[in-house]
Order: structure tokens, then C-alpha cells, then sequence
């Protein structure tokens, strides 16, 4: 994960962050939070891939001790399952501290009627809330104009961090967030 300098600015009607216009009339939402990875997750994943790993080599070892009668020929069979097996352990340990030496940054999330979700990030939380404050101005006030250097978040791997609200919905299926009155 990297970030680098981009620029924020409203005109006419428009925020752009880099160069990517978003109009004001279709923001839906300006909010700051902490972007964290998820380590819980990632720790679960590793396990759980390292259960099936290991699951399935017991496995394979034993169907090649089976399968050849205990000939000498199974042990070929054997390390390279094994091989396999400790090239995908690396696999995993990599992937894991990935997610585990990742930092956490405070963001601001831009979110649009569409799918659309512009984030920059900045150093100073203070600064972050303060900019929410004039993307909202500008969306009450259209005819305001500003601009402001801050960094874009640039992620390698979106499914390694938590974006937005968490939100439990307990019991029933297919819920899709519709109240009958």
C-alpha cells in the first residue's frame, strides 16, 4: 500500500479528487473513519488453509503408501506432494503478514448515489474532518470553490481491509434492507 499527493478541489459544481469528477448533486455521503486491515480474518484464513493443507497430504501419503504396497515408489510421490504442500505454506505465511504489517489510516470516503467511492488519506485526523466539513459546505453551497493537496490511498489488495459500516442483521433470509409499514 502506498499513497501519493493528488488534488481535491470543488468548481463549478464539481469535486475532483485527481482526475476524477464527482458532481456535487450526486454525493451521498462525506465521512472520515479508520481503514484497518482485517488481521482477524487473515489469521482464520491461514488457519483454515493450513488445516486443509495438512488434511489433504495426510492424505495423499497415505493413498501413495496404499497405493504402491510400500514398493520405494510411493516416495517420490510423497515429497513431491510434500514440496507442494511447503511451497503453499509459504504461500500463506506470506500472504498473512501482508495483512498483519499493514497500518491502519485515517481516511476520507466519498461516497457517491452509485457505486462509486473516491478515498484520500492525510496525516492529521484533525485536518481529515475538517476537509468533511468543506465537502459538505460545498454540496449546501454550490457556488463555494476550494482546493487542497492531500494523499490518495492506494491499496494492492481491497479484500485485506475493512471499508464503510458493519451492519448484523439477525434472523430470517434474503433480507435487502426493505420495511413494510
Amino acid at each position: 500500500m502506498s499513497a501519493q499527493t493528488v488534488e481535491l478541489r470543488i468548481s463549478k459544481r464539481l469535486l475532483w479528487v485527481g482526475g476524477a469528477a464527482y458532481p456535487l448533486h450526486n454525493i451521498a455521503r462525506v465521512y472520515t473513519f479508520i481503514l484497518t486491515p482485517k488481521r482477524q480474518e487473515a489469521t482464520m484464513r491461514f488457519l483454515k488453509r493450513v488445516g486443509i493443507t495438512l488434511a489433504v497430504l495426510l492424505i495423499l501419503t497415505m493413498i501413495g503408501q496404499i497405493a504402491f504396497l510400500g514398493r520405494g515408489e510411493s516416495d517420490g510421490f510423497v515429497k513431491f506432494a510434500w514440496f507442494v504442500g511447503l511451497v503453499a505454506f509459504v504461500v500463506y505465511v506470506t500472504d498473512l503478514l501482508t495483512v498483519l504489517t499493514a497500518a491502519s489510516h485515517h481516511v476520507v470516503a466519498i461516497e457517491t448515489a452509485g457505486p462509486s467511492t473516491a478515498m484520500v488519506t492525510g496525516r492529521n485526523a484533525e485536518h481529515l474532518r475538517q476537509l468533511v466539513g468543506y465537502i459538505a459546505n460545498a454540496i449546501e453551497n454550490p457556488e463555494t470553490e476550494f482546493h487542497v493537496r492531500v494523499e490518495r490511498l492506494m491499496i494492492s489488495s481491497p479484500q485485506n481491509y475493512h471499508f464503510g459500516d458493519n451492519v448484523n442483521m439477525y434472523g430470517g433470509s434474503g433480507n435487502v434492507g426493505i420495511t413494510n409499514a
